[in-house]
């Protein structure tokens, strides 16, 4: 029988319909590359691809895209055994232009609606206990929790991770169209908090969740949490593990597409957990070497187009980091 995954990945798969015109507004855009991505499918992919064995829970259409895309985590080795297929919705793609030095916009998805796609109709019910049993961690986003059916399947999936003493990582990913009603998310995700162990935002979503983006803040209204990570590009990141806090500066790197880059970050984090242990973050010098393996997974992704197709082997990030 194959081993379950140590990681389980819950939320949405999609394509990007990145612009192959950097600096043209999305109305002028007259050619885009289609990349798989979607932030917990990226995370799915990035631990694969250090040898973290990961599972990805979600919903495709049952369209050429939804086979692309399962057959594409097959061949990276993600377990897809929880993911679901809807007869009617498609499988997601979202439009996403280029700044000129290579930073994304996503700008929409065409002309559909947001809640028409099929990663809005995850079923809990679907949701195998055997894969918790098994697990030692489960990262979640936030998008999904716009949609009434896939923030049900998440919640069960909380249930289920408390159940069997999984550790929760939130990655907030805030991206306003997927929201039919974008005032109504952060009450939403803040609902969520009580119940993850790991948080990772954006300095941006922080100063948007939270007024700060000092992680030690952030961990002090979050009484549950073991750690806080805010990511802020180029500048680097910010942490509090365990009480340890700190900063990591970026590594300089020729950047041709961000996308991805801090969903590849979080798996680097996730692979170090796996690799030395929860109990490592006691240790403020682990717990800063952690979150540097983190941010160079993430920097390497940067120099290279596509979330997914971009991401680095282990020993490419060791020969990185030894170089540096």
């Amino acid at each position: 029988m194959a081993t379950l995954p140590r990681v389980l990945c819950l939320g949405e798969i999609l394509y990007d319909l990145i612009s192959d015109e950097p600096g043209v507004p999305y109305a002028q855009v007259k050619s885009w590359t289609a990349y798989p991505g979607g932030a917990p499918a990226n995370v799915a992919c990035a631990l694969a691809n250090l040898g973290t064995s990961a599972g990805f829970i979600g919903c495709v259409g049952a369209d050429e895209a939804g086979n692309h895309l399962v057959d594409l985590l097959n061949q990276i080795g993600v377990d897809t055994s929880s993911v679901q297929r809807h007869d009617t919705a498609p499988t997601r793609k979202i439009y996403v232009i280029r700044t000129a030095d290579g930073d994304r916009q996503f700008v929409g998805f065409g002309d559909r609606d947001t809640a028409d796609f099929a990663d809005t109709q995850l079923h809990k019910t679907s949701l195998s206990e055997q894969m918790f049993e098994a697990a030692g961690y489960l990262v979640i986003g936030t998008l999904e929790m716009a949609y009434s059916e896939t923030a049900k399947a998440t919640y069960h999936a909380l249930d289920l991770a408390h159940r069997h003493q999984v550790k929760v990582v939130l990655d907030v990913n805030w991206r306003h169209m997927f929201w039919n009603d974008p005032e109504a998310a952060p009450s939403v995700i803040r609902a969520l908090l009580p119940r993850i162990d790991f948080l990772k935002l954006s300095d941006e979503e922080a100063a948007w969740l939270f007024d700060t983006t000092d992680p030690g803040a952030i961990a002090s209204q979050l009484e549950s949490v073991e750690g806080v990570m805010v990511t802020a590009g180029e500048k680097g990141c910010a942490y509090c593990l365990s009480g340890h806090e700190g900063k990591v500066p970026s590594f300089d790197v020729e950047v041709i597409e961000t996308t991805g880059a801090g969903d590849s970050f979080l798996a680097g984090f996730i692979h170090q957990l796996c690799n030395h242990g929860i109990n490592a973050l006691n240790s403020p010098e682990q717990a800063k070497e952690m979150i540097t393996y983190a941010s160079a997974v993430g920097a390497l992704t940067t120099t290279k187009a596509g979330a997914i197709a971009a991401q680095p082997t282990a020993a490419e990030v060791e020969t990185f980091l030894q170089k540096r």
